[in-house]
């Protein structure tokens, strides 16, 4: 259990708080709920590099820290982009459902591509992809646009932006992924007739 390791079950522990907040806020309209959903998102996002800097910097890269490290990143979005777009109270803007979609749909997409890999291959290669990368900024662009308050009939311009922009990259991230997929399962020896026997 590394330092860095440390830092992202912090991260963990901090989404059910923030999506708590959240959900107070939605039902109440207090503002005190709203700052400290903001926070914690803020300190969680910021977390997310403390935890990586640390890992290299200190040499403490492992394998429970690859697993845990995008889970994070994936529960904190999830669980923020759910919970706003089913969003009915007056206080913040709704997110899209399609951007919900898309999002929840690729990740759905890869676990079962990474569950095929997995009994196919046995081992499961996944390279970060910097759309990967952009698609998470702008989810979280979305998220904190929505939670800073900002009314999106005066910034509608820049909101459909960050919408689009986050669904376009969420996509093309999920297509690259896929394709990641299709290259390990061509690269992977057929068994020969024999072996099927067996």
């Amino acid at each position: 259990m590394t330092t860095a390791n440390k830092v992202t079950i912090l991260r963990i522990l901090l989404i059910p708080f923030f999506v708590v907040e959240l959900i107070y806020y939605l039902q109440t309209g207090n503002e005190i709920h709203r700052l400290l959903a903001l926070l914690s998102f803020a300190v969680t996002a910021i977390l997310d590099g403390v935890d990586g800097y640390i890992a290299r910097r200190y040499n403490q890269k492992s394998e429970l820290g690859a697993i845990l490290d995008p889970l994070a990143d994936k529960f904190l979005l999830v669980s923020a982009i759910v919970t706003l777009s089913f969003n009915r109270s007056p206080y913040l803007v709704q997110i899209p459902l399609w951007l919900t979609g898309t999002v929840l749909g690729r990740d759905v997409l890869l676990l079962i591509g990474i569950a095929v890999i997995r009994l196919t291959v046995g081992k499961v290669t996944v390279r970060p992809r910097i759309m990967g990368k952009v698609a998470t900024v702008f989810q979280m662009a979305v998220v904190v646009w929505i939670l800073l308050g900002w009314d999106r009939d005066l910034n509608v311009r820049w909101f459909g932006v960050w919408t689009i922009g986050a669904a376009a990259f969420t996509g093309i991230s999920g297509l690259l992924y896929v394709w990641d997929g299709v290259k390990q399962l061509g690269a992977h020896p057929a068994s020969s007739p024999t072996e099927r026997k067996t």
